[in-house]
C-alpha cells in the first residue's frame, strides 16, 4: 500500500493483508440509489436542516438544506482558495446535482453524488453490504498491479488517450475534454483494471470505512478542506476534477481525508460484501 513518488500523506508504503471479499464492479449509480430512497424513504444529510451549532462561522443564509456545487472559473484563479471554484448551493443534493432546476434524468448510469458518508453507509447496510476499508479499496483498485502508479499501469495515457475520467488541461477553468466529460461518466465508460472493475481511478472520489488519521495535505485537491470539528474518512479514488497541474490523485496509493458531514459533486461510493 502507498508511494513515496507523490504526496506526504501517501507514504510509507507498507505492507498489509486483507482477506477475501466481493465488491461492486463499478459504483453506485443515481439509479440504485433511486431505488433505495424509493424503498426506504431516506433522507439524506444534505436534505436535512442544519444545526447552527455545529457551524459556528457560517453564514446564517447559507444554513439551510444543500451541498457543494463545483463552479467553473472564467480564467486562471488562486490555487490555494477552493472558494475559487466550490459554492455551497441550497436545494443540491443526489436528486438535484446542481441545485434547484437541474435533474438527474438520463443519468442513471453515471455515480450517484451529494452523499455523505452517512448516506453511503445506511446503503450499504440496506443493500446487505458494507463500505470497504482503505486497504481492501486500494487491493482492489491496484488490480494486480503491485506498486504501479495507476489502476492500469504507470503510463498515465494509452496511445495518447485517457485511460480515466479526470481533468485535462489547466484547473480549474480550462478543461481540454480530451476523455470526452466535462463531468461524471456513466460507470463502465473506460476499459476496467486486471479485477474486472470500473472507474477506480477518476470519475467520482470514493468513501471507505477508515478514519483519516493525521494532518490534512497541504493542498487539499478538489476536496474542500474537512471541518475538523466533524470526523474524517479516508476517500480514495480521485475523480473527473482531478488534474496534474493541481491534483494528481486519481491512483491507487492517492488518499484525503473527508468530514463525515460533507457531500459534493464529485464524491460517491461502492460497496463490498465479505
Amino acid at each position: 500500500m502507498g508511494s513515496d513518488e507523490f504526496y506526504p500523506e501517501e507514504r510509507p508504503v507498507r505492507t498489509c493483508g486483507v482477506d477475501g471479499f466481493f465488491i461492486d464492479e463499478h459504483p453506485v449509480t443515481a439509479a440504485a440509489y433511486r431505488r433505495f430512497v424509493r424503498a426506504t424513504s431516506y433522507v439524506t444529510v444534505a436534505e436535512r436542516e442544519l444545526d447552527p451549532a455545529d457551524y459556528p462561522d457560517a453564514d446564517p443564509e447559507l444554513l439551510v438544506p444543500g451541498s457543494l456545487v463545483f463552479r467553473k472559473a472564467c480564467g486562471p484563479v488562486d490555487l490555494r482558495d477552493v472558494r475559487n471554484w466550490w459554492a455551497y448551493v441550497p436545494g443540491a443534493f443526489w436528486k438535484r446535482p446542481g441545485g434547484p432546476g437541474t435533474t438527474i434524468n438520463g443519468r442513471d448510469r453515471h455515480p450517484v453524488v451529494h452523499v455523505a458518508y452517512e448516506d453511503a453507509q445506511v446503503y450499504a447496510a440496506w443493500a446487505g453490504k458494507s463500505l470497504p476499508t482503505e486497504a481492501e479499496w486500494e487491493y482492489a483498485a491496484r488490480g494486480g498491479l503491485d506498486g504501479a502508479r495507476f489502476a492500469w499501469g504507470d503510463e498515465e495515457l494509452l496511445d495518447g488517450r485517457p485511460r480515466a475520467n479526470t481533468w485535462q488541461g489547466e484547473f480549474p477553468w480550462q478543461n481540454l475534454n480530451l476523455d470526452g466529460y466535462e463531468g461524471t461518466s456513466s460507470v463502465g465508460a473506460f476499459a476496467p483494471n486486471g479485477y474486472g472493475l470500473f472507474d477506480m481511478c477518476g470519475n467520482v472520489w470514493e468513501w471507505t470505512r477508515d478514519p483519516f488519521v493525521g494532518a490534512s495535505p497541504v493542498r487539499p485537491c478538489c476536496v474542500p478542506p474537512p471541518a475538523e470539528r466533524f470526523e474524517r474518512k479516508v476517500i480514495k479514488g480521485g475523480s473527473h476534477l482531478c488534474a496534474p497541474n493541481y491534483c494528481l490523485r486519481y491512483r491507487p496509493a492517492a488518499r484525503q481525508g473527508e468530514s463525515v458531514d460533507t457531500s459534493t459533486g464529485h464524491i460517491g461510493f461502492r460497496c463490498v460484501l465479505r
